[in-house]
Parts: C-alpha cells; sequence; structure tokens
C-alpha cells in the first residue's frame, strides 16, 4: 500500500487537566492526589493524531479558545503535522477542557465542552474542501449532533465513508446511522445503543470494542472477534481514541476490516503502555514491529 490515506475528522479538541491518585474519592471527601499534568486530549485531537502518526495525512476541523490553552494546543496539532486550517478560534469562549482521575489503571473523565460547542454546520460547510478530498471522515459526539448529522449528509451525498466513535454515548438519529459506513462503540456504549435501535438491523456497521476482550464484529451475518493484545498497562486514556484513528486510517488505505481492526488493536495495546492520551500513542513503524514480534 504506496498511497498516503487521506483522513478527515471533525471533533474536539481539549486539554486534558489529569490526576493520578490511589483511590477515586467518595461523596464528600478530601483526598491527596499523586500527580497532576496539562495534556492534550479531546476525542477528535486525539484521533487525529493517532492517524497522524500512523502515516495518514490529517485534516482536523474544529474550534479553540481564545486562550492559552488554545495557543498550545494549536502548536501542539502543527508539530504532529496536521493540518489545522480547519480550526476555529473563538473569541470569549474557553478551550474545552477534560478532567481526568487515574487510580489503579483506570480512568474516569468529566468533559467540558467550551469551544467545541461552536463546532457548527457552518464551520463544516466552511471547510468542505477538505472533505471532498477525503477518504475517510471521522467523528466522534464531543461537537453538537447537527454537526454530526450535517456531515454525514454531506458524506454521504459525496460517497466518502464515515465512521462514527458514538463518546460520550447520545443517541444518533436514524437517519445518521443509515448513513455512516462504521460505527464503533465500546462494550458500556453498544448496551445503551440497545434500547435506541434494533442491532440486528444494523450489526455489519457496528464495531465493538471491549478492551482486554478484543472486538466483536459482524461479517457476512456471521459474529467474528479479534482477540486484544496482552500488554503491560499504565494509563488506559485515549486508548479508544488510538484504535478509531487506526482503525480510520487503514479503511482510508483500502485495508478489509479484519486487517483495520487487528493493526487498531496493535496501535491500542501500544498506547496504554505509557501515560497521557496521546503520549503512547505509536507510529506506524511502530505498531508493524509489534505486530512482527507477535508473528501477526
Amino acid at each position: 500500500m504506496n498511497k498516503t490515506p487521506v483522513v478527515t475528522v471533525i471533533g474536539s479538541i481539549n486539554m486534558d487537566l489529569t490526576v493520578t491518585t490511589k483511590k477515586i474519592p467518595n461523596k464528600g471527601e478530601t483526598i491527596l492526589g499523586e500527580s497532576f499534568s496539562t495534556l492534550p486530549g479531546g476525542k477528535g485531537a486525539n484521533q487525529a493524531v493517532a492517524a497522524a502518526r500512523l502515516g495518514a495525512k490529517v485534516n482536523l476541523i474544529g474550534a479553540l479558545g481564545d486562550d492559552a490553552f488554545g495557543t498550545s494546543l494549536l502548536d501542539t496539532l502543527k508539530i504532529e503535522g496536521i493540518n489545522t486550517h480547519g480550526i476555529s478560534i473563538e473569541k470569549d469562549v474557553s478551550t474545552g477542557i477534560a478532567t481526568i482521575l487515574v487510580s489503579d489503571n483506570d480512568n474516569r473523565i468529566i468533559v467540558t465542552p467550551g469551544a467545541n460547542y461552536h463546532v457548527s454546520p457552518a464551520l463544516v460547510e466552511r471547510y468542505k474542501e477538505l472533505i471532498m478530498h477525503s477518504d475517510v471522515v471521522l467523528l466522534q459526539l464531543e461537537i453538537p449532533l447537527e454537526t454530526v448529522e450535517y456531515t454525514t449528509h454531506l458524506c454521504k451525498e459525496n460517497h466518502i465513508p464515515v465512521v462514527i466513535n458514538p463518546a460520550p454515548y447520545q443517541k444518533l438519529p436514524r437517519n445518521v446511522v443509515d448513513m455512516t459506513t462504521y460505527l464503533t462503540p465500546n462494550e458500556l456504549e453498544v448496551e445503551e445503543m440497545k434500547n435506541d435501535y434494533r442491532l440486528d438491523a444494523i450489526k455489519e456497521k457496528v464495531i465493538i470494542t471491549k478492551g482486554s476482550a478484543g472486538v466483536n464484529f459482524y461479517k457476512d451475518g456471521a459474529e467474528d472477534v479479534v482477540p486484544a493484545f496482552q500488554v503491560d498497562v499504565e494509563d488506559t486514556t485515549g486508548a479508544g481514541d488510538t484504535f478509531n484513528g487506526a482503525f480510520a486510517t487503514r479503511i482510508a488505505l483500502g485495508s478489509s476490516i479484519e486487517e483495520a481492526i487487528q493493526f487498531a488493536n496493535a496501535a491500542a495495546a501500544l498506547s496504554v503502555t505509557k501515560f497521557g492520551a496521546q503520549g503512547g500513542m505509536p507510529t506506524a513503524q511502530q505498531v508493524e514491529n509489534f505486530l512482527q514480534e507477535r508473528s501477526i
């Protein structure tokens, strides 16, 4: 595969405020944390970084506040080689923030959207030429649902595959589900989806990520499981975003769904061996080396 895949990500850009602690406090309880860090994040930015490190040409359409966090995040995205021309700087609006508690190799996250709620259909329309030249468009749900719906319509009309990572979970309009090529819920999100849709009717577009239990998907009516790789876990933050960026990149390259999932599984496994959402995201060569070591 010699072509360079073009992936356009439309989504959130956050600064992650991360606290590590030995335990999660109970209601009304104050405890001492172990460390604090500010790290670039947001599902849109994370997935864009993952795809860029894995060899895709990446466009990111999003919004930042006119503040110090916004300036820092924009610089970070440029360093990663991501095309940032589709990022709007919003006056008198804060950059999105994610407050993350990390304890016992797991995490709990509160997202404050800020400028991410200014990622509007009008913003997508302004930069639709980026979409027109894309092999895949990748979306998540930390931006307004009306923007997700507008984008899927635009992509459907122009025969561009769409991957939606339905996180944090919200019910998508049925027409959005129908127009989407792949949905990538985790095992908690798919349980919520069961309340909103007949999954049997859409099962061949649903890719279920289940952490250490691997990935479930359907092909030609039959269910299949791609096992996860067992690694020493440092921090699970960003593993799902790494999977989605990797999966979209491989689909853009023309890989089969099995190949795309296998590659994305390996990328996600490598990502959890280091700290931070973007800190552990691997390069394509690192993933290939990992797969060779595991004889895949």
